[in-house]
């Protein structure tokens, strides 16, 4: 069985964190969830640690949550109990991630995969990404990172049609700051985390915690944001 996760460290100073399930589109089920946040709840403690960076295995980011375990929420009450604590500790980690992280985005970046993409500090897109929240047509949607991002007429247009965006107008929204060929990826995102690398670890610590407190966004629950 193939682990839920890579994890690579292509230099001391950055991690290479890729979602492994290519067969479902890397869906964010309550096992890949958990064991992201478990990745990056350690990491976080490696004193070499200057950059983090997340990728998809396959041809997608992440299609987002896995549809399949709302199924099993809807009658189960301790597990929908469950998914919605792996949700919660999944968003809040990633929104107060205290190292630099970096989205390497290739193909689907939707729902639950697009906000995974916006909670990261840069996101760098291959031309083959695509983005949007169909969930929109009937649930909530995570909200308040889109708008701290691209601001709120175009996160309001997007969470409220649920429409889906190409690489050319996630770049001209500000959603990524690059369009790359796929082949190239993850050789630039690389580059941009070396870059990254080149400060102090206390440095970039303390210009993350000023993004953090800049955003000002409360964490209570991921159908609160």
């Amino acid at each position: 069985m193939q682990p839920l996760i890579n994890l690579e460290r292509p230099v001391a100073e950055v991690a290479l964190l890729t979602l492994n399930r290519p067969e479902k589109k890397n869906a964010l089920s309550i096992a890949l969830r958990d064991a992201v946040s478990d990745a990056l709840d350690k990491l976080k403690d490696d004193l070499a640690l200057k950059c983090v960076v997340l990728t998809g295995a396959g041809n997608s980011f992440s299609a987002g949550f896995d549809l399949s375990e709302f199924q099993t929420a809807f009658t189960d009450a301790e597990y929908h109990k469950k998914l919605w604590t792996s949700s919660d500790r999944y968003h809040e980690i990633l929104l107060k991630y205290p190292l630099p992280t970096i989205a390497a985005i290739g193909g689907a970046a939707m729902g639950g995969g697009l906000d995974t993409a916006v909670l990261c500090d840069i996101r760098i897109a291959s031309d083959t990404a695509y983005f949007g929240h169909p969930e929109a047509a009937f649930a909530d949607v995570v909200y308040a990172p889109l708008h701290d991002l691209i601001g709120g007429a175009a996160a309001r247009e997007l969470c409220l049609t649920g429409r889906r965006i190409d690489a050319a107008e996630a770049l001209r929204l500000g959603l990524v700051s690059e369009v790359v060929p796929s082949d190239r990826l993850l050789d630039r995102v690389l580059e941009i985390a070396g870059s990254i690398a080149r400060a102090p670890r206390e440095v970039l610590m303390r210009t993350k915690a000023k993004i953090i407190a800049r955003a000002a966004i409360t964490f209570k629950a991921t159908l609160e944001l």
